[in-house]
């Protein structure tokens, strides 16, 4: 049996998929039966119907720009409050309807059978893993171009969808986010169409944008995440530190209390570091990312409550 079965119901062999594709190139894959993901449009009409879905859950972009929360959400009066930011249908519609493309953040968070996937394939990575949504109108870009810091698994669900895949960085001097129009443009490497069932591999850094083709496009993305010096530097101090600090007393007045605890700091932070290599420090910054992931929430179940309390 397969040592990564989610992962390989979408790219087919995985020594393969490792071998010539992980953080090297773009590839598109049709599995056998078509890819499936575990939130669907109607899924989405769900979360809307219950009132409380809201911004920045919910992103909305046009023209290359994200629009303005107020384009399409409301407010709601509560208790006297006036909360804003819930999102309003008929606003989210006359958008889509104009072209707009709609994108849904952290599904992970607030459905389960997302979260479930998630970590599941997160196991199989040993690396943190998020879920986005997109929904874009036929004929109508969604994201500018940009690079993402992560390695992006896109799983179409609705529709279709042309995409245009351009190169990674060339080091590690790059950042994340829309590649300015002012630099020169990275060379397309794949261009392909993701159609109901398909599964499109993008690697971390490798610039991309994509446009709506047939129908309502909607794509689960799927975006592992990998560390950076940010996450490495976290995890030193953390290990270095250890729990020293919290056997010092937390005020030290005189001036040799002060060097005594710095010394004591230094001492457990050399000894520390002196049993562990660089392999340790990646490890224990991975699973930082993944020990982030959200869990299944605690069960409050009242009913239960109603029940043990009952006479």
């Amino acid at each position: 049996m397969s040592r990564t079965p989610v992962l390989g119901q979408w790219v087919g062999d995985t020594d393969v998929f490792f071998e010539k594709y992980w953080r090297r190139q773009p590839q598109r894959f049709t599995p056998r039966g078509g890819a499936s993901g575990p939130f669907a449009l109607t899924d989405f009409d769900q979360a809307l119907a219950t009132g409380f879905f809201r911004e920045p859950y919910i992103e909305m972009w046009a023209d290359d720009n994200r629009l303005p929360a107020r384009r399409f959400t409301a407010s709601r009066t509560v208790a006297r409050a006036e909360p804003d930011g819930f999102a309003d249908p008929a606003r989210i519609r006359a958008l889509l309807d104009a072209g707009a493309t709609l994108l849904l953040r952290c599904i992970d968070q607030w459905h389960a059978p997302t979260r479930a996937l998630l970590r599941a394939l997160a196991g199989e990575l040993g690396l943190a893993v998020e879920a986005f949504y997109f929904v874009t109108p036929a004929g109508h870009a969604g994201l500018p171009l940009h690079r993402d810091d992560a390695d992006v698994l896109v799983v179409q669900v609705a529709g279709s969808k042309s995409w245009s895949v351009h190169e990674g960085p060339a080091d590690g001097h790059w950042h994340a986010g829309r590649v300015p129009g002012h630099e020169p443009q990275p060379a397309e490497v794949l261009t392909t169409v993701t159609r109901p069932g398909d599964v499109l591999y993008i690697p971390r850094g490798f610039a991309h944008r994509a446009h709506g083709q047939d129908g309502l496009s909607a794509h689960l993305s799927l975006t592992v995440r990998e560390v950076g010096v940010a996450d490495l530097s976290s995890g030193l101090q953390r290990i270095a530190l250890g729990d020293t600090g919290s056997a010092l007393p937390p005020l030290p007045v005189t001036e040799g209390a002060i060097t005594a605890a710095a010394a004591a700091l230094l001492e457990g932070a050399r000894r520390r570091l002196a049993g562990i290599d660089p392999g340790d420090l990646v490890a224990w910054a991975r699973q930082a990312r993944l020990d982030a992931m959200p869990t299944p929430p605690a069960d409050l179940s009242l009913a239960a409550l109603a029940a043990s309390l009952t006479v």
